[in-house]
């Protein structure tokens, strides 16, 4: 743990230091582009955020390369070495984007070519859900099932960046959690180099949100861009996937582990879900919306679950809370309820039940009860960020 840790702590510290470099340089040769209608803020500013958090998580796997405790996943490089390609490809079709506004076909497209390196060259897979013995019918079913499911998660991350700090947060909140839980169900199960490379990334990310937060928290001085959300996404998806894909059921057998086989079964896909569930709402609802309008799906608006936020009478910090609030009660109530599954706290589910059910009380309270406040209370400043 200790390791881990030490990573996330010096991944923050580069990233930190990296925004702040492609802050000023951004500013120096106003490299920001235009504001757009749907934007929240007034003010143009940089969209690069996205290549200080790269090269931060560049540099937390060159640093790994070189320690004994994370040799494990650098056995056999491939797996590794593939997902920095196709971190490095969508993060220069990100910036390209922030930049110029690309197509949304050419984004589109990058995407799956990143997704299906990761799938084919990293051998990175869904290879079996385990769920009573599961498995996924062929090799291209695989690879078919874990592209679409990778490019489905890092349009999701990418559809909620609407707001200061609210994808950097959720990621950082989103991606806590699931190191937990990777870390717990690795010492269960026991090490292989997929499991770690989970948990790795996991706490990778933590540590390149952390480092970014700061610049992008209301009133941000930097935005993270397509570059940032879409990398966020598809390592976030890899992480899951490397793990995930890769249990057998026999891993999960309830007599060996003494654990409940219904909650054995299911915690394990469903805790990746809860953890992005609200970026994945988001976009099912975006894409359904958009077509059924008879448009592109991925055709901009003003109607994300963060737009309605705004429109309901929160402040953009409130809003960016809230998700915050929804996102950690959503994903430690799973983390517990598979906590529980252990033998140490078999039986134990309450724990985890009454922790979501006081928590998603909460949250309904303070979501659809919003305190507006009134436009005399209110500068004029904060008037234009959430009137766009």
């Amino acid at each position: 743990m200790t390791q881990y840790l030490l990573i996330a702590v010096v991944t923050a510290l580069i990233t930190a230091a990296l925004s702040w470099m492609v802050w000023r340089v951004a500013i120096r040769y106003k490299l920001h582009p235009a504001i757009r209608e749907r934007d929240v803020h007034t003010r143009p500013t940089p969209r690069l955020g996205g290549i200080a958090m790269f090269l931060g998580v560049v540099a937390a796997f060159a640093i790994s390369s070189t320690n004994p405790f994370f040799s494990i996943f650098w056995t056999n490089p491939w797996p590794t070495l593939s997902i920095l390609a196709a971190t490095l490809l969508i993060v220069l079709v990100g910036i390209a984007d922030d930049l110029w506004d690309l197509d949304w076909m050419i984004k589109l497209g990058a995407q799956f070519v990143a997704a299906g390196i990761v799938a084919w060259f990293g051998n990175i897979q869904i290879y079996a859900l385990p769920i009573g013995g599961v498995t996924v019918g062929s090799s291209w079913m695989s690879i078919v099932l874990t592209v679409f499911s990778i490019v489905i998660v890092m349009n999701a991350v990418n559809f909620i960046d609407g707001l200061d700090g609210l994808v950097a947060g959720v990621c950082l909140i989103a991606n806590g959690i699931f190191f937990v839980y990777a870390y717990v169900l690795t010492r269960d199960i026991g090490s292989n180099n997929y499991f770690n490379l989970s948990s790795f990334i996991a706490v990778v990310l933590v540590g390149a949100c952390a480092g970014f937060l700061p610049f992008n928290w209301h009133r941000a001085k930097m935005f993270m861009g397509d570059s940032g959300a879409l990398m966020l996404g598809l390592l976030m998806a890899t992480s899951a996937v490397s793990i995930t894909g890769n249990l057998s059921p026999a891993a999960l057998d309830p007599d060996q582990l003494g654990r409940s086989q219904l909650l054995g079964a299911f915690i394990p896909i469903l805790l990746p879900i809860a953890v992005v569930i609200l970026p994945l709402l988001d976009f099912g609802s975006a894409v359904f919306r958009r077509m059924r309008a008879g448009k592109s799906p991925f055709s901009p608006d003003r109607k994300h679950l963060h737009h309605r936020m705004l429109d309901m009478g929160h402040s953009d910090r409130d809003a960016v809370l809230i998700f915050y609030a929804w996102t950690a009660i959503i994903g430690i109530t799973f983390l517990l309820m598979y906590i529980a599954t252990r033998e140490d706290w078999f039986g134990q589910y309450w724990i985890g039940v009454a922790f979501g059910v006081v928590g998603v009380a909460a949250c309904l309270v303070v979501t659809f009860l919003p305190a507006r406040r009134s436009r005399s209370t209110t500068t004029p400043d904060e008037i234009a960020e959430e009137t766009p």
